[in-house]
């Protein structure tokens, strides 16, 4: 079109006809676009043909600027998904991994991972998923027409992107380094802000708050320093890449020049149209460029965010497990051995609990009372020996319904931010309003949850914070009660109460346990009088075990421990 306008051609006044051969294209389509022109030129004026020509191109970035509204459209679903996908997947694993793997890491950069990190993944990987598709098919039709304009040029012009491209990824290499760097301490703050929020009560008593605002400023300054880093890097990407495009432009200008003024081997029509090619490779080059910072980046999110999905959990059922639904006759302690580090904190241990009666472990602390409590609803496995039910090993029944199968109330009443009833609902969501208050009656809560605002609807507040002490850990009994285990493992579960509400739990426990089968971890012994059977243990073993009665008359160490406590 600009070579008719300028008058650089010949008006073609017959219609050209294609022979069909490719080759043949370009000259064909110069030739008909020269002939339409030449035509319109003659029956309407130069002035309609520049005005349909505008008008095309106006049309053009139109259908451009739909399609990319369109592409970014439905793109947006397809990033959403997979961002919703992710977070769903790591929270699946967070809950699936063992404890003992939360007890080596930090909860702050857990919950990094599954926040931040994701959300990075998504701005330097979904972010770019159009680009992926769309700028190499730009930049390769502009490369065919280029070609197709002058070959001579085109080739010219490779020789210098490579070298712009080697350039560009050297900004790149250490992107990713630095991010890992800023994704770690944005772990470490979250963490000290969750610490801070857990520890509020003893920060405050021990009036440690300089401590604690001069670690989380550390750490703010660190990220501060990485972040200004890292930003300053990935800013350098745009200004790196369009100065060098201007530079292969610049070259373009001198060497297309010569080609047009002195050789005479190209039509100045052509070459502004190469330019303005040269040009949108530019846009497209600029974009992927930035992108692949944006990849660096996102990598080290990428493999923060993996390696919680790659960890795989040593307590995973086996394929051929099998599920149980009763308990019917004993819970065998077989000889096990269990260490969490390095030192065995139980040797040799070994104890049957018959269906029906209760058993207590008693002891001084360390002496391995509540890995009882976690070997046998396996939150941990045994290093030797085997924990049997029914006579069947643990580790081949599933975990779901080995602990189906069991109550557990710890020493700290964990309670959830929702309403009396929702936290009890966890025991067995299927329940009735009637079975609910039925429950709360056995565990002694019914008398003060009556008296709540809300009744059974009252928010409790974080971890239930709005409770007294006793009145939380009587809401974890009503739980356990509700869901009606054949199984009850009580870890020390009246250690942090008054003698009030100790009574009163007591008292619920004695409800709860009544024709159930009982493993009771108990510190203070006047709670374990009735036990069926006393074990006493130390450092890891067994030396004594009986009724009350007869360990008192044996005088040994459980009498001892009667003593110490009397004396308290």
């Amino acid at each position: 079109m600009l070579s008719v306008l300028l008058k650089e051609t010949e008006p073609v006044t017959q219609k050209p006809i294609w022979s069909g051969a490719m080759g043949d294209l370009k000259d064909y389509l110069m030739d008909y676009s020269n002939f339409f022109i030449t035509q319109k030129s003659e029956q309407e004026g130069e002035i309609y043909v520049l005005t349909a020509m505008v008008a095309l191109v106006i049309i053009m970035f139109l259908l451009k600027n739909l399609s990319n509204y369109l592409a970014m459209y439905f793109i947006t679903f397809l990033r959403n998904g997979v961002l919703k996908d992710i977070r769903n997947e790591l929270y699946h694993k967070v809950i699936d991994l063992p404890l003992h793997y939360f007890s080596e890491k930090r909860k702050g950069d857990v919950i990094a991972r599954v926040t931040s990190d994701v959300l990075e993944i998504q701005h330097s990987f979904l972010s770019i998923l159009e680009l992926i598709v769309r700028e190499p098919l730009m930049i390769l039709f502009t490369i065919i027409m280029m070609f197709g304009i002058s070959v001579k040029l085109t080739i010219f012009v490779f020789i210098f992107i490579p070298v712009s491209g080697f350039l560009i990824s050297l900004i790149g290499k250490s992107l990713k380094r630095k991010s890992g760097k800023v994704q770690e301490e944005q772990g470490h703050f979250l963490s000290i802000v969750e610490e801070t929020l857990g520890g509020l009560k003893v920060i405050k008593g021990f009036n440690a708050e300089k401590i604690f605002t001069s670690k989380f400023q550390e750490s703010t300054g660190r990220f501060y320093k990485f972040s200004n880093s890292l930003l300053n890097r990935q800013n350098l990407a745009s200004p790196t890449s369009e100065f060098l495009g201007i530079c292969v432009i610049a070259v373009l200008l001198w060497f297309g020049g010569k080609m047009v003024f002195i050789e005479g081997t190209l039509k100045a029509a052509e070459f502004f149209a190469y330019m303005g090619l040269a040009y949108n490779i530019l846009t497209p080059a600029k974009a992927i460029s930035k992108a692949s910072y944006g990849v660096k980046r996102g990598n080290a999110a990428a493999e923060r965010v993996l390696e919680v999905l790659g960890t795989e959990s040593p307590l995973k059922d086996k394929i051929d497990a099998k599920s149980k639904k009763d308990f019917s006759s004993e819970i065998a302690i077989d000889h096990i051995s269990f260490k969490y580090e390095d030192e065995y904190v139980l040797n040799d241990f070994n104890l049957t609990v018959p269906k029906g009666s209760s058993v207590a472990l008693v002891g001084q602390s360390g002496s391995g009372k509540s890995t009882i409590a976690n070997l046998v609803t396996r939150f941990y496995d045994v290093n030797k020996g085997a924990i049997k039910i029914d006579g069947i090993d643990i580790k081949g029944l599933k975990k779901e319904s080995l602990r189906g199968l069991m109550g557990l109330v710890t020493q700290d009443s964990i309670l959830f931010n929702d309403t009396v009833r929702n936290n009890l609902l966890i025991g067995d969501e299927n329940a009735s309003d009637t079975e609910i208050i039925d429950a709360l009656k056995v565990a002694n809560a019914w008398e003060f949850v009556k008296d709540l605002p809300n009744g059974i609807d009252t928010n409790i507040g974080d971890s239930g914070n709005k409770l007294s002490g006793g009145q939380k850990q009587r809401l974890s009994i009503a739980r356990a009660v509700l869901k009606n285990p054949p199984i009850m493992i009580l870890d020390e579960a009246t250690s942090a109460l008054d003698t009030e509400s100790e009574r009163l739990v007591q008292s619920a426990l004695e409800n709860m346990m009544k024709n159930r089968t009982s493993i009771v971890i108990a510190h203070r012994l006047s709670t374990i009088q009735n036990s069926d059977l006393i074990v006493v243990m130390q450092k890891g073993k067994i030396v004594e075990k009986g009724t009350h009665d007869e360990l008192t008359s044996k005088n040994g160490v459980y009498q001892k421990l009667v003593t110490m406590q009397s004396f308290e």
